[in-house]
């Protein structure tokens, strides 16, 4: 595979995840417009994370046979017409509905670039794959986000939905003139498949993922108010500082990219979870230097984009036959984790009143995720699910 190849894909990953990320940053807009409150109007984040969560597994595993550019083109087709109705949507339980419609066919392209980038690429240079695609993402909190709240404010939130559905429908023409046809996964029993997710090694995995992300959750879902409470940090600074932050993240998705292929996944994982520990433990104490924090911070942000792609490769390595499955349930665990990591913070803020503990409490959570990245990792777990897959 060429880099223009994985390029296009990538840019299909920041259309998709900038359809995720953007209502957050215009949910005032769409809810003057819809004349519904704001908590209602938050509730479209929910219906997305939810349909993405439940809906990408289920129809990953439907369409596992079928030819990769045949189920990256469908996807992206129902992705366009879930954005067209979505600019269309005059009610907030229509806009719910494209939301979830958005949500799987989104998941669906994400898990479906991985497997096919494993299938073109060779094994020396998945790393680096995986992290272009994963820049998408990071690209998309960077760049999709600030545009598309600059668009709602010019033109109307409908506008970026629609911007949205033609930028998807020129990426699937590139897609199908330029990407080759790569196979579905090769017919596996149930009960194959079964041992492949249930082996130790898979299901200690999926733990290292709920823990990375709930303990990340904790952090950067109440990083802005840290910032403004603890740190005393004005708003307009902040604004700058998380646009620095986001090309952190889209370098650190590169770097883990390139350290996968010389150093392999594991060794990654668990450094970048040392890092991203040892940052959050030392944030409240160094509250009284807005430098130093800023810092940590910035460990924080690049330790959590360099595990990405290790993460990703990992699940690939382990189970190459089933990795479309395995991915689609990783996914669907990442949102779980999100969720359950701003729930927690939710509680521990209504609980203290404050922020400062906010890094301690994912510090904790991230130990386990380190933990169970030392169980998935041990030799004979990894031999153990390498046989299952075969």
């Amino acid at each position: 595979m060429n880099r223009l190849t994985i390029y296009v894909l990538t840019i299909g990953v920041f259309l998709t995840a900038t359809a995720e990320l953007v209502v957050s940053g215009i949910l005032a807009y769409i809810a003057e417009d819809l004349q519904i409150s704001l908590a209602l109007a938050g509730q479209l984040i929910t219906a997305y994370s939810l349909s993405f969560a439940i809906g990408t597994p289920i129809l990953v595993a439907l369409t596992a046979r079928i030819g990769r550019r045949k189920v990256l083109l469908g996807s992206l087709f129902v992705f366009i017409i879930g954005s067209l109705l979505s600019a269309l949507s005059t009610t907030i339980v229509s806009l719910m509905i494209t939301r979830a419609v958005l949500g799987m066919s989104a998941g669906v392209y994400f898990v479906t670039v991985f497997g096919a980038v494993a299938r073109l690429v060779v094994p020396e240079k998945l790393g680096s794959a995986i992290g272009a695609i994963v820049l998408g993402f990071s690209t998309a909190m960077i760049l999709g986000v600030p545009i598309g709240i600059l668009i709602s404010k010019w033109l109307n939130w409908q506008s970026i939905f629609i911007m949205l559905s033609v930028l998807s429908a020129l990426i699937a023409f590139v897609i199908y003139r330029l990407v080759p046809e790569v196979e579905g996964d090769e017919p596996i029993s149930f009960m194959k498949q079964f041992k492949v997710v249930g082996s130790f090694a898979i299901v200690s995995g999926l733990f290292i993922t709920i823990f990375k992300e709930s303990g990340s959750s904790i952090v950067f879902t109440y990083m802005t108010p840290f910032m403004q409470d603890v740190l005393e940090i004005k708003a307009t600074a902040i604004s700058l500082i998380m646009l620095v932050l986001g090309i952190v993240g889209a370098i650190g998705s590169r770097l883990g990219g390139y350290s996968v292929d010389k150093w392999g996944a594991a060794r990654v994982i668990t450094l970048s979870l040392i890092v991203q520990i040892s940052a959050v433990a030392l944030l409240p104490i160094s509250a009284e230097s807005r430098t130093l924090s800023l810092v940590f911070i910035g460990f924080i942000v690049l330790s959590m984009f360099v595990s990405g792609p290790a993460v990703q490769s990992y699940f690939i390595q382990q189970a190459p036959q089933s990795a479309n499955l395995v991915l689609s349930l990783n996914t669907s665990i990442v949102h779980v984790g999100l969720a359950a990591g701003a729930g927690a913070g939710g509680y521990l803020l209504k609980s203290t009143s404050t922020l400062l503990y906010h890094p301690w409490l994912a510090g904790v959570v991230l130990l386990l995720g380190l933990a169970a990245a030392m169980i998935s990792f041990y030799p004979r777990h990894n031999r153990q699910a390498k046989l299952s897959a075969k």
